[in-house]
């Protein structure tokens, strides 16, 4: 089985796969394989050894993972340059503007606190395409570089990162965010100490919640997967805008003055309404998913705006944004890119730009959603069925057009097999919810009769 998943390499701490050996082995080999590129014989003649950024999110697992990575690294040559609890996005900021040979984050994203991963960055602050990740995974049990006296890394804080990554997200904003007040929830994770300290200086008004980090409470009945708490406070606080992050912080939800969510589809379609309207949206397109909602695609038809669709997941949006040279791609989940601003996902930054967009014009963040209608959506998850002959079985495949035909323009049905999980994805929109449901419940019957295990 591979040991790099659709983000990484994931897992429960110190569990069967993700172990501090693992963890060792993993830097080193990534030491063999980023660390030896086309800059190695000039770094060597100017007695430079190759540098890594790492930092991780505040998990308690992920103190000795870090202290393995970086064993690892240092054992392999690599100057370390350790920058402790921050974002994802903020690693793959400072891999960039460092220029660093890659970079490590440990962190599990929105899974519970007994979990981890790693994840690697190559040079620029970008995600490994699987040929890489393949690469490394060949090399764990291949011989590593062993230097030795003055030629093993160095193992250093890097004591800026956190300020700079600030300045990066101040300097993206399209106006101050002067008499606004914005609840923010941190996770319990890596945005803790630096969303709060940015959107105070970009001069909003900032209510904090979710942000007492003790390792263990990470996403727990908070951040972007639990937005009820935030719902809550923005509505008890009297603010302006709700800020939901997950544990690491590379994505973003909001919630409107009156407690309502504003989910990833919502959010692409005002910032692409908003960089249509400045002439910034690279090739008038937005990279989406197959799962984003009709009415995105419905809206942004009426904005003259192009969407490129590809399949779910940030590296396949990541793909068909560098291939197409496009500024703006997301998912409905809330992972937002950038392309002018990051390499990646950065909830921090969709944050600001959501409520500077609301600074820019003056609107509310409800008048801003109303760019685009939602469409009811229900989304099943049939368990326990064979997902591989999905596409195979013509009497299933003949239900999903019989759905279709009966939606016409005013709906649409999406059947997947999980990339992860041994479940088939049903999911249905429709011009009202009721109908949403009782079709994605009839092709939920269908998939269950015809792919019994």
């Amino acid at each position: 089985m591979a040991l790099f998943g659709t983000d990484g390499v994931r897992g429960l701490a110190n569990g069967e796969t993700l172990t501090a050996d693992l963890a060792l082995s993993l830097a080193q080999a990534t030491a063999v394989v980023l660390g030896q590129g086309r800059s190695a014989e000039a770094r060597r003649a100017e007695g430079r050894r190759a540098k890594a950024v790492i930092a991780r999110d505040p998990r308690i697992s992920g103190e000795f993972l870090g202290a393995a990575v970086a064993a690892g690294l240092a054992s392999s040559g690599v100057d370390v340059y350790d920058a402790g609890v921050i974002p994802t996005p903020a690693l793959a900021f400072l891999v960039r503007d460092f220029d660093a040979d890659f970079g490590i984050m440990i962190s599990a994203s929105h899974n519970q606190a007994a979990d981890n991963g790693i994840k690697i960055f190559a040079r620029g602050g970008v995600k490994l395409p699987d040929v890489v990740e393949d690469r490394i995974e060949r090399y764990l049990d291949r011989p590593k570089l062993q230097p030795t006296g003055a030629h093993v890394g160095r193992i250093a804080r890097f004591a800026d990162a956190e300020d700079r990554y600030v300045l990066h997200l101040l300097g993206t904003l399209p106006a101050r965010l002067d008499g606004l007040h914005v609840v923010i929830d941190c996770a319990n994770g890596a945005a803790s100490g630096v969303s709060p300290q940015v959107f105070a200086d970009a001069g909003a008004r900032v209510t904090v919640i979710g942000a007492d980090p003790n390792g263990l409470n990470i996403n727990e009945g908070v951040g972007s997967t639990h937005l009820e708490v935030l719902q809550h406070a923005v509505v008890a606080h009297g603010a302006d805008v709700g800020i939901a992050h997950d544990g690491d912080a590379d994505r973003c939800l909001a919630v409107d003055a009156a407690g309502a969510v504003i989910d990833g589809d919502q959010i692409m379609a005002i910032l692409a309404a908003s960089m249509h309207e400045r002439g910034i949206l690279a090739g008038n397109t937005l990279v989406a998913t197959v799962m984003s909602n009709l009415g995105l695609k419905l809206a942004m038809a009426d904005l003259g705006i192009a969407i490129v669709e590809t399949s779910v997941g940030d590296r396949y949006v990541l793909e068909a944004m560098s291939a197409g040279a496009y500024s703006l791609g997301g998912e409905q989940s809330g992972h937002v890119i950038m392309s002018e601003h990051s390499t990646t996902g950065d909830g921090l930054l969709t944050g600001l730009q959501i409520v500077g967009e609301m600074a820019r014009t003056g609107k509310t963040l409800a008048e801003l959603a109303a760019v685009m209608r939602v469409y009811p959506q229900t989304l099943i998850n049939v368990k326990d069925v064979d997902k591989t002959r999905v596409e195979d079985d013509e009497e299933l495949q003949g239900a999903v057009r019989a759905v279709e035909s009966e939606l016409g323009e005013t709906g649409r049905v999406l059947l997947r097999a999980s990339g992860t999980e041994n479940l088939v994805r049903v999911m249905v929109e429709a011009a009202d919810a009721e109908t949403a449901r009782s079709l994605a419940e009839r092709l939920e019957g269908v998939v269950r009769d015809r792919l019994a295990l």
